[in-house]
């Protein structure tokens, strides 16, 4: 078993057999998308690729452990993961600020977010720590309420929540980075790289509780990595670029000053 709460300067392919087997409690892959001409982006099928990576990720993963898989809208076509791992949801996150640049088809403004599970059922999904604003008016909502499988059946568990809803499988609250974002390491990071925190968070939290262990196999700067030590998950990080690794280092330093700071 590799140490844990630690980001390994190494390719993915050659250290993931390394982990125990079912010893993972989430994944959060945002791996090459095989679209752009970095050299970490090409890949001669993205689908092979991805299916490979579910291959082994399977056999890593607890029972009920979930992965999330980062892409472009075909990432997982074509291929069968069906006997490795279970396809709960594609999430769209869509991004209305991407440039319109089409001209003889529509621009894409969404990246997938592909939710597995290994097995029937997850073993975590904390949907209170995730809740978002309902932005329902209140006449409708009561409407729908007010329906007899809603008061007396089986969808009375679906009444509004004070806390908030499901955020569903279309998530536009969650912003790109920009030049001008605090938390962005820098431009070569933007977009194919760096993810937002509040959209790393809003999965680990979704899907791990605290001392569960978090596998992030194409760690960049080391985004899920800080919102791990942050919300008190352990965590493996692999990044085969040494800048990368030097880079979420040192973010995961200023993370772990500032908790010691707040607990004193």
């Amino acid at each position: 078993m590799l140490e844990v709460d630690r980001i390994y300067h190494a390719d993915a392919f050659e250290l993931l057999p390394h982990i125990a087997d079912e010893s993972i409690d989430l994944i959060i892959c945002d791996g090459p998308y095989g679209v752009t001409g970095n050299d970490w982006d090409r890949v001669n099928s993205i689908q092979e690729f991805n299916l490979e990576l579910i291959k082994i990720f399977a056999a890593k993963m607890k029972d009920g452990a979930a992965l999330y898989l980062f892409g472009k809208p075909d990432c997982v076509d074509f291929i069968d993961y069906r006997p490795f791992l279970n396809l709960r949801s594609k999430i769209v996150w869509y991004q209305p600020s991407r440039l319109g640049q089409g001209r003889i088809s529509y621009t894409n403004n969404y990246d997938i977010i592909c939710y597995f599970i290994k097995g029937k059922r997850p073993k975590t999904f904390n949907l209170d720590e995730i809740r978002v604003a309902q932005l329902v008016e209140l006449e409708h909502r009561l409407r729908c309420e007010r329906v007899p499988s809603v008061t007396n059946g089986k969808f009375g568990k679906t009444k509004f929540n004070d806390e908030g809803k499901n955020p569903g499988d279309v998530w536009g609250d969650v912003k790109q980075l920009t030049y001008k974002s605090k938390e962005l390491v820098s431009r070569e990071a933007l977009n194919t790289i760096q993810k937002p925190e509040k959209l790393i968070e809003r999965l680990v939290k979704a899907s791990s509780v605290e001392n569960d262990l978090v596998l992030d196999p194409f760690a960049g700067v080391g985004t899920c990595s800080v919102v791990c030590r942050r919300l008190g998950r352990r965590f493996i990080g692999i990044e085969r670029q040494r800048g990368f690794v030097e880079t979420a280092n040192a973010r995961l330093s200023e993370v772990s000053l500032a908790l010691t700071a707040h607990s004193l």
